[in-house]
């Protein structure tokens, strides 16, 4: 405590030797605490260092950190003597108060008589308000970065406000569509009900008019009846007088008497009178009277079938009206549908948006509170370190207060420690730039004494703790996001029980000395086989990847495996029926993380845990060997791939806790069946006979979600619509190796010749098969890899054969024999692989895509697409694309950039069609009618440009009707019909689907116009399905 009563004009009396060896005692606090900005001005307008040396000191790019700096500035000072560790102290006094306390004991006292003098008072006054000045531009900065914070902060709650108005607009919308909704429904049923009444009305009506005319004629004909009756009544009255009257003559004349002239007067009397008895005057009247009834009523029910047959007509055409407008109720409706499931769509990525921005603020509210306690720990730590500090520096100063006093009382001792140093003693050393760095743990501190050595060595443990653990720094900065992994990864890993068996590892350095192959930089290597290690424990053994080791060459230790986040650990060890040791979970879209390990086995030897996420696979062994990468693997690729491992195998993988734990939640809730998720266009016709399986046509888009669904054999799909992307009917297909054989199978079956005609469909003859052939050596990443050679899952394929459509009718491409030939092995995929170069692909994976603007149209036939390109550039939204002529030097550099198309002959030269004209179209609300090749497709969707393909079918007939404009373009129907096959053979090559008009469905130029204009306007609202590209 005596050093503490010290006053300046005591640091003056000491010599340079003193001053200098006080502040080296404390030179790695200095050097840790000063900024030396802060200090050059004083030491400047002190004149102990020049602008030279100011220059050097601040910007010299060999001094990269302030510690070095600092340093520097230290070794300087002490070149200019007893003046420059005087000034340096005075300019500890005004920027770092603690430091001069701590170096010399003494309290600042800002007072000019107290200064060495080394510089006017003026210039120490302009020092001072220069330091003044530097401190307050600090204060604006930071403060200017406050507000600047606040405007942001305000910005995000101002977006906050607008997202929730517009999630609040969206539901009011999706309220108001439910309702209109509603109201068209009723308004339907209400017209289906009237209909329903008017038919059974004129129903009743028309039965009731049946009944009264049966009625009628019923009635007429009793009453001819009637009459004949009492005709015949009387001509049977007359014929019984008659023969009574000739009995009585005939028996008058056998008496003998003869006939007078009375008699014969009377016959004929009687004749006369039978002869006006047949018709009477009132019969005839009775007769014309019935006659004129039956005229009235016979014109009565000629009116009234005129007047059925006017309210028949207005029947039919009040039916055609309403039906009319059930078709607009039901196009508004389906309008109206789409435009829900777009606000929807949006609301659903509001609604996301909002909620990963409030797990971002609670992350970082508890980030910002765990900062904070740590902060306050270090604080803590610190204040007891400094008081610790002090108590040792006061307790140096009383030791060397007691050795300056015992060299005070025995005179002989410092002439014998001269005499010693004597001989040995040299001039003064010369100055050399020390690095201020802190000294490594294990440095020698053995010219310290033992409190100063102690205090040395917690100091460096402390600091080279904070700089191995970031998460345990003292900094006030709040911790990165790499040591909040790193700590949840500690408390994962940090259970002693899961490391209490832990095999000898051996560790190997990927050095030059290893020979590492360049492409295994980044992976930490721990090679383990504890069975072999005993066996040959002085011969090099082979590791994967070239490297040869041996017990004496590598040192061996027992330690638990490293488990860092993000980083990718080799481990080696006996895989034999590795399946057995370990279960696995997830797929492509999540990755494939280990479930479950068997314990006490070589797996769990590893310290393989549930939530390792395995990254490749390397298997090298005297049969069937293989490296596989499993980022972006299948769940069948991986359960695959992993089957095949027996024996001495290396798995890279890495800790991914967080996705393991979201995939588990997932299967548990039944959210997910497995980490599989991507889309495929099916090649070939699936019945789905089956109870659960799914009923698929060709060129129908899935979604599998499962390649493991009932074993081996099937993968579960969901159709997706072509709307939106959403699932809706869910089903089983068979895998990728069954659906080739199902190819196979079906182009076998198809090539025989037929006895019996398939059932043609209404629409037309249904496509059954469009085959896709693919190279060998770029095998597709669906196919399981079952043949040994190293696969790529995440790699697509590339179509080296082409593609061709079959359709039930046996119409398809010559080349069946070659295919025949291929598969003439048997059903086997894995045969079918071995004898040919080529295989056919079932499934094509595709991704799926939403452009925002309008997209280029391409219509198949070309001959036909000019016609229709003229007539539709008179219309509004639509302008023929033209071709540029370009130099040379112009072509280049655009084929450089990759903006050719296509290339165009034209009078003039050569013309290409380029991106800049189809994208200058596009960007003014234009769809862009392009004259280009079905192989410029490919090109087109490089660029981001997904065209729409507009196919319309031709036949004898329909070619008929476009006589006139083919004559206009100089070209025949024989020639339309010719382009439309070989364009539509090509077709099936697209890397897209498109859309297509049947021959059926126009009559002439104009309703072709009417029909193109909607499919175009359909197909701009679907999503545009793409095949994916090699890379």
């Amino acid at each position: 405590m005596a050093e503490l009563r010290r006053t300046d004009s005591t640091l003056c009396g000491l010599d340079e030797e003193a001053l200098w060896e006080t502040m080296e005692s404390h030179r790695d606090r200095i050097v840790r605490s000063v900024r030396p900005s802060r200090l050059t001005p004083y030491l400047r307008q002190a004149r102990v260092l020049g602008q030279l040396d100011e220059e050097e000191v601040l910007h010299s790019p060999r001094l990269t950190n302030t510690a070095m700096r600092v340093g520097h500035l230290l070794d300087l000072l002490r070149t200019r003597g007893k003046n420059g560790a005087i000034a340096f102290l005075e300019s500890l006094k005004f920027h770092n108060p603690d430091i001069y306390t701590l170096v010399t004991g003494l309290q600042p006292d800002v007072d000019f008589s107290t200064f060495s003098g080394l510089m006017e008072t003026s210039k120490l006054t302009q020092c001072l308000a220069g330091a003044i000045g530097s401190l307050q531009e600090e204060l604006s900065q930071e403060q200017g970065q406050k507000e600047a914070l606040a405007q942001q902060c305000r910005r995000l709650q101002e977006r906050l406000r607008q997202a929730e108005a517009r999630a609040e607009g969206l539901c009011q919308l999706e309220a108001d569509h439910g309702r209109m909704q509603r109201e068209v429904s009723a308004h339907f049923h209400e017209v289906l009900k009237l209909k329903d009444e008017m038919l059974s009305l004129s129903l009743r009506y028309s039965s009731a008019l049946q009944e009264k005319e049966l009625a009628a004629t019923r009635c007429h004909g009793l009453q001819e009846e009637l009459y004949l009756v009492q005709q015949e009544l009387r001509r049977e009255r007359l014929s019984a007088s008659c023969e009574r009257e000739s009995r009585e003559r005939s028996l008058q004349m056998a008496s003998g008497l003869e006939p007078g002239a009375e008699e014969l007067s009377r016959l004929k009397e009687e004749n006369e009178k039978l002869r006006s008895l047949t018709f009477s005057v009132t019969e005839k009247d009775i007769l014309e009277q019935s006659l004129d009834e039956a005229l009235d009523s016979k014109q009565e029910l000629v009116d009234r079938i005129h007047s059925l047959r006017a309210r028949a007509v207005a029947a039919e055409r009040q039916r055609k009206q309403c039906w009319e407008e059930k078709e607009q109720t039901l196009l508004q409706f389906q309008k109206t549908k789409v435009d829900c499931e777009i606000y929807r769509e949006k609301m659903n990525a509001l609604q996301s948006q909002v909620a990963e921005l409030q797990r971002e603020r609670d992350q970082a509210y508890s980030a910002r509170d765990a900062a904070q306690a740590e902060i306050s720990q270090s604080l803590t730590d610190k204040d007891a370190l400094r008081r610790k500090v002090f108590e040792l520096t006061d307790q140096v100063c009383d030791l060397r207060q007691q050795l300056r006093t015992l060299q005070a009382e025995s005179p002989q001792g410092p002439r014998q420690e001269a005499e010693a140093r004597g001989p040995g003693r040299r001039g003064k050393q010369r100055l050399t730039r020390m690095f201020a760095i802190c000294p490594p743990d294990g440095g020698d501190c053995s010219c310290l004494s033992p409190p100063e050595s102690q205090l040395w060595s917690d100091l460096s443990t402390t600091s080279s703790r904070e700089l191995a653990d970031s998460f345990r720094s003292s900094s006030p900065v709040p911790p990165s996001q790499q040591s909040l992994h790193k700590r949840a990864a500690e408390d994962l890993w940090e259970d002693p029980c899961s490391f209490s068996s832990f095999p000898e590892i051996l560790e190997v350095d990927g050095g030059t000395s290893l020979g590492a192959k360049a492409g295994d930089t980044d992976l930490d290597y721990e090679i383990v086989d504890r069975a072999e290690l005993g066996e040959s424990s002085n011969s090099p053994r082979p590791v994967s990847g070239g490297l040869y080791l041996s017990a004496s060459s590598a040192p061996v230790r027992r330690r638990p495996a490293r488990k860092i986040l993000s980083q990718v650990t080799v481990l080696a060890f006996q895989g034999e029926a590795l399946l057995e040791q370990i279960s696995v979970i997830g797929g492509n879209h999540t990755g494939i993380f280990i479930h479950w390990v068997t314990p006490g086995s070589a797996a769990d030897e590893m310290a393989l845990r549930p939530g390792t996420q395995i990254v490749r696979v390397d298997y090298e062994a005297t049969g069937a060997s293989f490296k596989a990468a499993l980022e972006g693997a299948t769940l069948e690729q991986a359960v695959g791939l992993l089957g095949r491992v027996n024996g001495f195998c290396c798995l890279s993988v890495k800790v991914n806790v967080e996705g393991y734990k979201k995939l588990v939640q997932d299967l548990e809730a039944k959210v997910a069946t497995s980490g599989d998720s991507f889309y495929i266009r099916v090649n070939l016709a699936l019945e789905g006979q089956a109870e659960g399986e799914l009923q698929v046509h060709c060129n129908d888009i899935l979604h599998v979600t499962d390649t493991l669904c009932q074993g081996r054999g099937c993968w579960q799909a969901h159709r997706v619509g072509p709307y939106s992307t959403r699932d809706m009917e869910r089903g089983a297909i068979p895998s990728y190796s069954r659906a080739q054989q199902l190819l196979v199978a079906l182009i076998q079956d198809m090539a025989q010749p037929r006895t019996t005609a398939h059932k043609q469909s209404p629409g037309g003859p249904q496509r059954l098969v469009r085959i896709v052939s693919v190279d060998r050596t770029k095998a597709s990443p669906l196919c399981a890899s079952s043949d040994g050679a190293q696969s790529d899952p995440s790699r697509p394929e590339g179509e080296a054969g082409g593609a061709a459509g079959w359709r039930a009718d046996g119409r398809g491409p010559a080349a069946c024999h070659w295919l025949l030939s291929l598969s003439s092995a048997g059903p086997s995929a894995s045969c079918f692989w071995a004898e040919s170069c080529v295989t056919l692909v079932p499934y094509t994976l595709m991704h799926p895509r939403r452009p925002s603007r309008p997209r280029p149209v391409l219509f198949v036939p070309r001959l036909l697409g000019k016609i229709l390109s003229e007539k539709l550039c008179l219309l509004q939204g639509f302008k023929k694309c033209q071709a540029e002529y370009l130099s040379q030097e112009e072509y280049d550099a655009s084929s450089q950039r990759g903006d050719i198309v296509q290339e165009q002959e034209a009078s003039g030269g050569h013309c290409w069609v380029t991106r800049p004209a189809v994208e200058l179209l596009m960007d003014k609300n234009t769809h862009a009618l392009l004259d280009v090749r079905l192989d410029s497709i490919r090109a087109l969707h490089a660029m981001e440009i997904f065209p729409i393909i507009v196919h319309v079918s031709v036949n004898e007939k329909a070619a008929k009707r476009l006589r006139k404009p083919l004559q206009r373009l100089g070209a025949s129907e024989e020639q339309l019909l010719d382009t439309s096959r070989q364009e539509e053979a090509e077709l099936d090559k697209a890397p897209c689907l498109c859309g297509s008009l049947a021959p059926d469905g126009w009559s002439d130029l104009d309703t072709l116009l009417s029909c193109v204009r909607f499919a175009i306007a359909d197909e701009q609202k679907k999503v545009v399905w793409t095949e994916q590209s090699p890379r």
